[in-house]
């Protein structure tokens, strides 16, 4: 039986106000990217998103990003490695005790918006990060695009490099993601969606932007919890993936 992943970036709030709806999302996905307080987050949705995981026995993990409140992290940061090494660890750490107040524990790392971007390409930001976890603990995994720089850092530094593909976002035909700037960059129909993500598991082929034709290797699927009907599409696809026969389980 095929299995796969369903994660989605979480706790994505800041002080009184909201995103999305993390408990309904909660009863649906298998692993939760929590926000760490640089693009969205604070402690007390921390402490409260890890408590919520924990108690639907839902996968942890820190999703890192560029100090970017303003702009949800979408925007890069200009930043040394050695910068981004100690604000990765700053992260980690901060949800590391969160989820230890919770009775759980973070088991992988994913980086968020633009950092996540950048690293697939960017060998010395891809290193940074993937150092700054392995320091933290090395038993961590680090969730990524299939062929990025960050999984090839994540292996290098000992730890578990896990890829993962997009429910709600189109693709390049290199297998990067299209720029949310761009028409058509962000899908929307909840059954278009779930369509495709099956058969992205079961067959290991998504249609590119272009029409194209393009192979996806993935563990993991993500859908965006800030996406207009995150909900019904996460069910959708959950749904979807059952009735084809996939076991969804968390990868960690």
């Amino acid at each position: 039986m095929a299995t796969i992943d369903l994660n989605c970036d979480l706790g994505e709030g800041f002080g009184a106000w909201s995103m999305g709806d993390d408990a309904a999302l909660l009863d649906v996905v298998t692993s939760a990217n929590v926000a760490c307080g640089f693009h969205a987050g604070d402690p007390q949705i921390m402490l409260a998103t890890c408590r919520l995981a924990a108690e639907k026995g839902v996968a942890i993990g820190a999703h890192v990003a560029y100090p970017d409140l303003r702009g949800f992290g979408r925007r890069p940061v200009p930043t040394t490695p050695d910068e981004l090494f100690a604000d990765v660890v700053y992260q980690l750490g901060a949800l590391s005790a969160a989820a230890s107040a919770a009775g759980t524990r973070v088991r992988y790392v994913k980086p968020h918006g633009a950092l996540y971007n950048v690293a697939v390409r960017d060998a010395a930001q891809a290193d940074a990060v993937a150092a700054a976890v392995a320091a933290v603990d090395p038993g961590l995994a680090v969730l990524a695009l299939p062929g990025s720089e960050l999984l090839r850092a994540a292996s290098d530094h000992g730890l578990a490099p896990i890829s993962e593909t997009y429910a709600d976002r189109a693709f390049q035909p290199d297998g990067t993601l299209v720029p949310r700037a761009h028409a058509g960059s962000v899908l929307h129909d909840p059954a278009e969606i779930a369509a495709r993500v099956v058969r992205i598991v079961t067959e290991g082929r998504v249609t590119a932007i272009d029409g194209s034709e393009i192979a996806v290797e993935a563990r993991s699927v993500c859908v965006h919890g800030d996406t207009p009907g995150a909900v019904e599409i996460a069910a959708g696809v959950r749904a979807e993936l059952v009735s084809a026969g996939v076991e969804l389980r968390a990868f960690a």
